[in-house]
């Protein structure tokens, strides 16, 4: 039988603030309830949620706008790795979602959860690639990825410098 309750605060893949759920018995009393992130959906909690909902559009068009911030400053930038090949050019290992959030901690000063990156697959190849970042309230940017081989980041330094 499943337990009616208020969100409290947003819960990822299964509602936002002021939204009345429906979660199994030991969801709610294991994880929701424990660490306040909802309450039992009573006559009083139905009365909380008109405010919980009325804060989470205020919070929701803040959200946005910070969103769209950082989607413009991310167009803009472009991430730089450099990776160990073989003599063929096939790349040891490869370039996954925490790496890329690692590089975007290091070169962007930007600090995004693992999944807001979009990558079905670990970037295999060495080259320019394009990773799609979802960020709040739905608004998603793209950052241009160029993943290097070792050893080829001084023959592009001197190619630009000739050029």
């Amino acid at each position: 039988m499943a337990t009616k309750l208020l969100l409290i605060e947003d819960v990822e893949d299964l509602g936002r603030s002021g939204d009345v759920v429906s979660v199994k018995p030991g969801y709610a009393r294991n994880f929701l309830l424990p660490r306040g992130h909802a309450v039992v959906a009573d006559k009083n909690a139905l009365r909380l949620q008109v405010r919980l909902q009325e804060e989470r559009k205020k919070k929701a068009i803040e959200d946005k706008k910070d969103a769209e911030k950082m989607a413009e400053s991310l167009e803009s930038f472009t991430l730089t790795t450099i990776v160990k090949v073989d003599h063929e050019g096939h790349m040891y290992g490869s370039v996954s979602s925490h790496d890329i959030i690692d590089l975007l901690k290091d070169q962007a000063n930007l600090i995004l959860e693992k999944r807001a990156i979009a990558l079905k697959h670990p970037i295999k190849e060495t080259g320019v690639h394009e990773v799609a970042v979802k960020l709040k309230e739905g608004v998603t940017s793209k950052v241009i990825l160029k993943v290097l081989p070792e050893g080829a980041e001084l023959s592009t330094e001197t190619e630009a410098s000739v050029g």
